[in-house]
């Protein structure tokens, strides 16, 4: 594809490529719009899945879940600790000076409160010392056997829970961070789409993939969908082993790129793109995913990324996170400049435009 062909069409290059129409599918977090509606079923499936409902459940909903689970539990025992002492005739006796021929399952359950404090006190294994059942009452000491377990049941399964919650690789991603906006930037005169990533932390992660997907709603309402391959400046595998830095991905827009006719076109079709990047922790080796969008109005035609590296006093490479969204114009002229015989000599580390260095008879140098 020629390059006279995008700029023929797009001759503003401060403004994006086209303004905004249509909702997205995949929010820029990596959130789904998508609603599912006249499914059949849809809650018992619900109830199949109760573990994953919990994991995507936020914190606050997690912990009136945790909260009621026990107080509901403390409740069914409570009443049938009463109903015990009631089908007993446990209640109205003086539990200090009892029959000689009647048997108290438990002391002291003289009223529903006191029912609702034995089961506490038998769940959390508190032991007062005031309430307590009694050996000679095999029904006493059946329910007890059957709260104890469950309820040993119900606290492994929400601490196991809340430490699935705490510790899986979907919190880990919230660390990787996107560019709000992809650009078209020209390349020894070749037109490329960039978007750059960030790792947030220190703590790098491994084996990097990222893979691309263009959705186009068709005529008859079906998405239709593209795979968009964006590489690493000259890393030939499809991982990037190392990512502790900001990666700057591109996508050559050549005649067989399926953006090419939606780029140069001034009245194109809606479409989406769709960015997954996929990494490894290096401390646990799980697995973690990221997911960002880009509509037509968020790419910029004529730009490039600003430099994010640069250098301390001390010769120390620092990342400038405030120039991580910034974006430079590039006027069509000097876009076309930048040919394969160009005979400047221009440095870039990682995509990035080093400004700040220049060739030197020893090497590189500030």
């Amino acid at each position: 594809m020629r390059t006279d062909t995008i700029e023929s069409n797009n001759t503003k290059a401060s403004a994006p490529l086209l303004t905004q129409r249509h909702p997205r599918m995949v929010t820029k977090d990596g959130h789904s719009t998508f609603q599912l509606d006249g499914a059949q079923g849809k809650g018992l499936v619900y109830l199949r899945d109760a573990w994953g409902i919990l994991m995507d459940m936020r914190w606050r909903w997690m912990m009136l879940v945790f909260s009621a689970s026990f107080v509901i539990h403390w409740l069914i025992f409570a009443v049938l600790w009463y109903l015990l002492a009631e089908m007993n005739g446990d209640l109205e006796l003086d539990h200090d000076a009892p029959p000689d021929n009647h048997t108290i399952c438990v002391k002291y359950i003289t009223s529903f409160t006191a029912a609702f404090s034995f089961s506490l006190e038998t769940q959390l294994t508190i032991g007062y010392g005031t309430m307590f059942p009694s050996g000679d009452c095999p029904s006493a000491i059946a329910l007890l056997a059957i709260q104890m377990v469950l309820g040993l049941m119900l606290e492994a399964f929400i601490t196991g829970a809340f430490v699935a919650k705490i510790a899986r690789p979907k919190n880990r991603a919230f660390s990787i961070r996107f560019t709000r906006s992809a650009v078209v930037t020209h390349t020894e005169g070749k037109p490329h789409l960039m978007f750059q990533v960030a790792n947030t932390r220190s703590s790098p992660l491994t084996s990097v993939q990222i893979s691309a997907i263009l959705y186009q709603e068709q005529e008859n309402g079906q998405l239709h969908q593209t795979s968009v391959d964006f590489h690493l400046d000259s890393i030939a595998s499809d991982e990037c082993p190392f990512f502790i830095f900001p990666l700057t991905y591109h996508h050559s827009i050549t005649p067989s790129s399926p953006l090419a006719a939606l780029l140069q076109r001034e009245a194109a079709h809606h479409f989406e793109l769709v960015v997954f990047l996929s990494a490894v922790q290096e401390g646990t080796g799980e697995m973690c995913q990221r997911r960002t969008s880009y509509l037509p109005s968020e790419i910029m035609l004529y730009h490039r990324f600003a430099s994010v590296l640069a250098r301390n006093a001390k010769g120390e490479y620092q990342i400038k996170m405030e120039n991580f969204d910034k974006t430079i114009p590039e006027l069509p002229a000097a876009a076309d400049s930048k040919s394969p015989r160009r005979t400047d000599k221009e440095i870039r580390i990682n995509g990035q435009h080093a400004d700040s260095f220049q060739l030197s008879e020893t090497g590189l140098t500030e």
